[in-house]
């Protein structure tokens, strides 16, 4: 018997963080569908600003350019949720701002009139490009000088 645990080839986590993102969207397409949030409830929503998809101002870009955390309680506007994500217009310092983040963005949920929280982990990818090595090219090589049409090839590389 191994010590350790085997990697799983199914993607348990990557599951469940989708389960619970689902939870996340349908209490926003509750809150969308019943017009307003019920009693107490508000939320805060914390999600990576630069997460393919994500659609806020320049200006909280600037401000925030990892993550933001948004309130839902008494002054937002045109809430519309999708599969994928929501949308909802919220003010910032006197100025009305439309956000669009889908629900992949999200890293944190908490509604503190009941105390519930979901964190996740970021379904990002890296933003930069791969670093890549310079190519190495094959050497030129020359045909044999007696007039045949043979060539020789090396595929053995230096190191």
């Amino acid at each position: 018997m191994s010590d350790g645990t085997p990697d799983s080839l199914i993607p348990y986590d990557e599951i469940v963080q989708d389960a619970l993102r689902a939870v996340v969207g349908r209490v926003l397409g509750q809150v969308e569908k019943g017009g307003g949030l019920p009693g107490a409830h508000h939320f805060y929503i914390t999600f990576k600003t630069h997460a393919p998809g994500v659609d806020i101002p320049r200006h909280l870009t600037e401000r925030y350019p990892d993550e933001m955390t948004i309130v839902i309680q008494n002054r937002y506007w045109d809430l519309h949720v999708s599969p994928s994500g929501f949308e909802v217009g919220l003010s910032f310092n006197q100025i009305g701002s439309k956000l669009s983040i889908p629900f992949a963005a999200i890293t944190a949920f908490h509604d503190p009139a009941v105390d519930f929280a979901l964190h996740f982990s970021a379904q990002v990818e890296d933003a930069g490009p791969e670093e890549i090595a310079e190519a190495e090219n094959d050497p030129i090589v020359r045909p044999a000088d007696d007039g045949s049409n043979v060539v020789s090839v090396d595929f053995t590389r230096k190191k």
